[in-house]
């Protein structure tokens, strides 16, 4: 599917006329205010407590972290049972972690390791709710709303981005430490009353839940064969890797080169999340107007340009007017990547395709974090910001080598699929099961079956086909084969409800090569251990 294809709501606001929607959206950014005073008090209590700047630039790491560990289990949990449950489980760590390190900081009992361990608990919160609160936005809301919202999700953060800042550096100024972290503890309860509150209809699955093992598996393996995805995936890590440099080395920007204090780092803050915010205003409009790869290219180029200002220059200006490029391009990439892998996911998989997307531009994020704190204390702040920015500029390229073009967009439900009438009493693990379909085509077809062949290879596989393979016969050259085969009975019905509209599409498309007198049939068995049944394999009944 082409760009100008893709779904785009009527504005950037329509996903709020949904009441659900609106609640939880408004809550986070309660919320998101309350964690950005805290993270900017954060690095600036680290910074001054600490005087290795590995350690203030490992407290970006120490929340991204979780991320990169738990967020696979975590998307595969939020696929296989209520995702609103898994967001209220994922609010609570991280308003236990916010209460815990105000009450620490009121009682002076408060070091390095402890406010990384106590940021690593917030992580691992965020990284069970954000894959369920990002799948859950396809379920309250209709398919062409998603972008928007996506994009939303993105301006509220950045919104509050700019106000945090601002009013973080005036709160620890004037007030001190405890005020901030007392107020992120309080503004950290708001969404979870929030998901407390509102329920949403989500599409029953008519099958049992997965093992967590086999869902994770699942879950990779059509991530593994969804091009676009895997595009979106890796070029997500590498920008992430290169742009958290920014906001990891931040604190020492206006601690060495600029000589400030906290004011001056909560304006710098605010530069960045102002350009974020107007950035996701006009996203809308940037993404109808703007081919996407050229959006994407341009706002690695804002970042790196802006890693290059504070490398180069010493002007608290110019640094935040630079901080205003650097924030707009941060949230244009990251939503133009969240849109992405959103539409490319069928429901099924979603959550667990936002998890991966998570756990490797998570990686990429404290990767990055570690990498250029190494660089600044090993040799300068200037030379790692440097070397950021070229990183960015290469990152930009990537899309033109890398690109992400959505073919098909995913579809978010999948298909109807009546069990067959079999002739044996098969338990919902008994396998495994083997699937043939035979198909006659002719010579002037077959160019066009083969085509048709290599996509069903693509959709049956990411579905969870095992062995899938296409066979041509012998001694009838016409007849051809389509063979594959799932671990038990019920990965074979599971499948089945997975194919989408458009993979039903493609048996439809098959079907009217064949030149047989009747449609073809697919034949299926199980099969059989010669030392425990008295048959090899034992067939039955045959479907369309």
């Amino acid at each position: 599917m082409q760009r100008e294809d893709l779904p785009i709501a009527d504005s950037t606001f329509a996903p709020l006329r949904n009441a659900a929607f609106r609640s939880i959206w408004t809550s986070i950014q309660v919320a998101n205010l309350g964690w950005l005073v805290q993270t900017v008090a954060i690095s600036w209590l680290m910074a001054t407590i600490s005087a290795s700047d590995l350690m203030v630039a490992l407290v970006q790491a120490s929340t991204t972290l979780p991320a990169f560990i738990l967020s696979i289990v975590a998307g595969a949990v939020a696929d296989n049972f209520s995702r609103r449950s898994v967001m209220i489980a994922g609010l609570s760590l991280i308003a236990l972690a916010s209460i815990v390190l105000s009450l620490s900081v009121g009682f002076g009992f408060v070091g390095p390791w402890l406010i990384l361990g106590l940021g690593f608990l917030a992580g691992s919160g965020f990284a069970l709710n954000e894959p369920a609160w990002h799948a859950s936005v396809g379920d309250i809301l209709d398919k062409r709303d998603i972008p928007a919202a996506v994009t939303l999700i993105s301006v509220g953060y950045n919104m509050t981005r700019s106000i945090g800042a601002a009013l973080s550096g005036a709160i620890l100024a004037f007030l001190g430490p405890l005020a901030a972290f007392g107020f992120a503890a309080v503004t950290n309860l708001a969404p979870l009353g929030s998901v407390l509150q509102n329920k949403w209809h989500v599409r029953p699955s008519p099958l049992p839940r997965e093992r967590i093992a086999t869902a994770i598996h699942d879950g990779m393996r059509f991530t593994a064969l969804s091009s676009d995805i895997r595009a979106a995936i890796i070029r997500a890590t590498l920008f992430g890797l290169g742009a958290i440099s920014i906001l990891a080395l931040l604190p020492l920007v206006a601690r060495d080169r600029l000589a400030g204090g906290p004011i001056l780092y909560g304006i710098l803050f605010t530069g960045f999340g102002t350009g974020a915010c107007i950035a996701g205003l006009i996203n809308q409009v940037l993404r109808k107007v703007v081919p996407q790869e050229w959006l994407m290219a341009l706002a690695s180029i804002a970042c790196a340009l802006c890693c290059l200002s504070l490398a180069f220059t010493s002007n608290p200006i110019i640094d935040t007017l630079a901080l205003v490029f650097g924030g707009a391009g941060w949230v244009i990439t990251w939503t133009g990547f969240d849109v992405w892998v959103q539409l490319a996911s069928p429901r099924w998989v979603v959550g667990r395709t936002v998890s991966i997307y998570y756990a490797c531009h998570s990686g990429g994020i404290a990767a990055g974090s570690w990498i250029w704190g190494t660089v600044a204390q090993s040799y300068s702040l200037a030379s790692s910001l440097e070397l950021a920015a070229c990183a960015l500029f290469l990152v930009g390229a990537l899309g033109f080598v890398l690109p992400v073009l959505l073919g098909a967009v995913g579809d978010q439900q999948g298909s109807e699929f009546p069990a067959p009438r079999l002739a044996l009493d098969l338990k919902p693990r008994s396998g495994p099961i083997a699937a043939r379909t035979v198909y006659l085509i002719g010579e002037e077809s077959l160019e066009t079956f083969l085509r048709h062949m290599r996509a069903r290879r693509f959709a049956m596989s990411r579905a969870g086909a095992r062995d899938w393979t296409l066979q041509q016969d012998l001694r009838i050259p016409a007849q051809w084969a389509e063979t594959y085969s799932t671990p038990t009975w019920m990965d074979f019905m599971r499948l089945n409800h997975r194919l989408s509209p458009a993979d039903q599409q493609i048996s439809e498309l098959l079907s009217a090569l064949h030149e047989g007198d009747r449609p073809p049939q697919t034949d299926l068995a199980i099969e059989r251990a010669t030392d425990a049944q008295p048959v090899e394999r034992a067939r039955f009944a045959s479907m369309r």
